[in-house]
């Protein structure tokens, strides 16, 4: 007897059936996986606080009608803006201190950091880190990404130039306690191991710098691909445990893993020209923003392949991982020029890992 005989109208029926209901399923499912809101012109870092259940987003709003810029808190979980921070200053860069409950923002064009009460949003101090007067032959440096040490109430921040720097800021008193020279041609990339008391950066150089943060001083200096091609390494996120950085190139089609002990490079992952990384060692994956191909990548950290790519157009550009590791949010920027500037907000992406 044929398949055909024995699968009867009625069973036919209740297969097709099943079937629209397991893809119906499927789809709301995908759906679920993916939340997406608006929030405001010029989206750029984000931070999170478990205690508080809040995510910041940073916005420097219009170039043309608004001086200053506003940051963001959203409930985690909805999206939805619970507070509107208004700065006179434009904030880029976040990041946050548990221990204090402070919001840290760089102020990229005013060459400033702002700390914020993370409770009451009020501003508890600002720091002018350079305030030369840009002219044709002075170029001040730019506060661009920050990452703070909760144990001693460190904030530190690259200040991007052709000689770039990071500052050391001591955040209790919102002073100045050093300033770490020769970090290289655009130094943006910044990560920390404050067990260790080891801070990283990246650079247009193409190099992966160490710097002991008890003192300060650069202990390793190294290229990291001498192969004759143009690099930047744009951001770099750590994965202290196995001792692995995972670095994203603007210039080259590929994500580097390499090794935090000797500098070399363990894998090349095939990727678009990439922007911001973030490694979590809960589920042991890597995300990557792909600002220019629209999209976000997962990266299995043990067999260095992409599992799944998130389509978030048009422009990703930061990330955000939860304490628990298991939602990732991505602000996304819209097509904006300064002769053509964007009519619609930037909007937040939370995705359920």
């Amino acid at each position: 007897m044929s398949l055909r005989h024995l699968c009867s109208p009625r069973l036919r029926g209740s297969l097709l059936l099943g079937s629209l209901l397991f893809a119906g399923t499927f789809q709301v499912h995908a759906a679920e996986e993916m939340l997406r809101k608006a929030v405001g012109k010029g989206a750029y870092e984000m931070a999170l606080s478990q205690q508080e259940n809040a995510l910041w987003v940073a916005t420097s709003q219009s170039r043309k009608t608004d001086k200053g810029g506003v940051v963001y808190r959203l409930d985690p979980v909805t999206l939805d803006v619970t507070q509107a921070i208004h700065s006179d200053l434009k904030p880029f860069g976040a990041t946050f201190n548990n221990a204090t409950q402070t919001l840290w923002l760089g102020n990229t064009i005013n060459g400033a950091v702002t700390a914020i009460d993370a409770k009451t949003g009020d501003v508890k101090g600002r720091l002018v880190l350079d305030d030369r007067k840009r002219s044709e032959t002075v170029k001040p440096l730019q506060p661009r990404q920050l990452v703070a040490d909760d144990a001693s109430n460190t904030v530190y921040i690259t200040g991007v130039g052709k000689e770039s720097v990071i500052w050391v800021v001591d955040g209790a008193t919102l002073k100045l306690k050093d300033t770490i020279a020769n970090t290289g041609t655009y130094s943006t990339g910044l990560a920390l191991d404050a067990q260790a008391k080891r801070l990283y950066t990246t650079n247009a150089d193409g190099e992966l710098l160490t710097i002991d943060t008890a003192t300060h001083k650069i202990i390793s200096r190294k290229k990291v691909q001498d192969d004759g091609k143009e690099h930047f390494y744009l951001n770099l996120s750590l994965d202290t445990a196995g001792q692995r950085a995972f670095l994203t190139d603007s210039k080259q089609p590929e994500v580097l893993v390499v090794s935090l002990k000797d500098g070399s490079v363990m894998e090349k992952i095939a990727a678009p020209e990439s922007l911001a990384v973030l490694f979590n060692p809960t589920r042991n994956e890597v995300y990557v923003t792909h600002r220019e191909a629209g999209k976000v990548s997962v990266i299995d950290a043990k067999t260095y392949k992409v599992s799944k790519t998130f389509d978030t157009p048009v422009y990703p550009n930061s990330l955000a991982l939860s304490a628990d590791g298991k939602t990732l949010y991505v602000t996304v920027k819209q097509k904006s020029t300064r002769q053509q500037e964007a009519t619609q907000p930037d909007d937040v992406i939370r995705i359920v890992l």
